[in-house]
């Protein structure tokens, strides 16, 4: 999470008739929207889907949307428990909340762990610090037992703030941060959350899985250790892990109109529930701005005329031999005076010279992270 808070004939008679269909929601999309599916199938408890939620130990953690701009879902530690609102995110692999040593206004606005008030707490004074594209923390190590919904990992490695530095922390609707990328980008010698929930037995499959919702507050969810098949279109497709730190994979290219407009030979990209925008080096991104006519402003982003949005192409990134398209509905948002900004992101602030695929990107696809097999599946979400 490096950049947080950046901004899916009938044929009748001797005479052919044909009937134009019109797509009408599933009862089961319809209520996902309203967040009342689970409550449904609770009441319903022979239908299918019900059965796949009891699932032993498979477990579905909801979240919420804020805005395109976060996914922030609940969790609690100590005992008796403490809840936390946080990001899930793949693009780091720690977790921590504010604690009460802290003083930065962030941590006077949110949630903040008190560890007198948890019998299973240890500490260890161990100094740890994090810096994200916008923001950063410093604090102390400790211990305790996490929760997410049914699942509870014990003795589990966590930060405690004790300073909280940039807006975009101070006026969050998250308290903390859930890392899910590889342990080696963990605080050294700690075991991070989905590596420990695996240790300890608490999953039936060594992978969890991302469905993000888009203009709707209600509805998304990640879920540990089994993946809902409802939730998208057509056959998962696979793309290798390149790198095991962050979830990095191979891009063979990235293309509008047929034509390759970045990533010729071939780049890489991380994959990151906790970056909002499309992220790319500053050269390619620039080009690809150049090709929609996007004009730089003031404050530095790029805009494009509303009444242009409908003809411009797709973005189309290849991995592993598949087309992931990227529509301009995605890549350019509309703003609230009816100026549409770009959601493509160029990155001046680090040498890092890889993509990143956020939010933007994974609002479309739904997104399973295989650990057992080092690998990232990728299929369009059911509309």
């Amino acid at each position: 999470m490096r950049w947080i808070g950046f901004l899916s004939l009938v044929a009748l008679s001797e005479c052919l008739v044909i009937v134009p269909l019109t797509k009408i929601k599933s009862m089961r999309e319809s209520l996902r929207e309203r967040d009342l599916l689970r409550d449904y199938l609770q009441r319903h408890p022979y239908s299918q889907a019900y059965k796949l939620l009891r699932q032993p130990r498979v477990t579905v953690q909801s979240m919420r949307n804020y805005l395109d701009l976060y996914y922030v879902g609940t969790i609690s530690i100590g005992t008796p428990p403490q809840k936390f609102r946080v990001v899930f995110d793949t693009g780091s692999a720690d977790l921590w909340v504010p604690s009460i040593y802290c003083s930065s206004p962030a941590c006077v606005t949110h949630r903040i762990f008190k560890p007198l008030r948890s019998s299973t707490f240890q500490d260890t004074n161990r100094p740890i610090k994090l810096v994200y594209g916008s923001g950063s923390m410093t604090g102390l190590l400790g211990y305790d037992d996490v929760r997410i919904r049914n699942l509870v990992c014990k003795s589990q490695a966590f930060g405690l703030s004790t300073t909280e530095s940039g807006i975009a922390l101070e006026f969050a609707a998250f308290d903390g941060i859930l890392g899910l990328a590889y342990p080696s980008l963990a605080f050294n010698d700690t075991t991070p959350v989905f590596d420990s929930l695996w240790k300890q037995g608490l999953l039936p499959d060594n992978l969890f899985a991302f469905y993000l919702s888009s203009n709707k507050r209600n509805g998304s969810v990640v879920m540990f250790g089994g993946v809902d098949h409802s939730y998208y279109r057509g056959e998962l497709q696979w793309v290798p892990v390149s790198e095991q730190g962050f979830w990095q994979v191979t891009v063979d290219s990235i293309s509008m109109n047929g034509t390759v407009v970045a990533c010729p030979g071939g780049c890489q990209a991380i994959v990151d529930t906790g970056t909002s925008l499309l992220i790319g080096p500053p050269d390619p991104v620039l080009n690809i701005l150049k090709s929609i006519n996007a004009q730089n402003t003031s404050t530095g982003e790029y805009i494009v005329s509303c009444d242009d949005v409908q003809s411009l192409p797709d973005i189309v990134f290849t991995m592993n031999n598949v087309t992931y398209p990227v529509p301009a509905s995605a890549y350019i948002r509309r703003g609230k005076t009816d100026i549409c900004y770009s959601n493509l992101y160029k990155d001046t602030l680090t040498s890092f010279n890889h993509w990143v695929l956020g939010d933007v990107f994974l609002r479309l696809y739904f997104t399973v992270f295989d650990r057992a097999n080092n690998r990232i599946g990728l299929a369009p979400v059911v509309a």
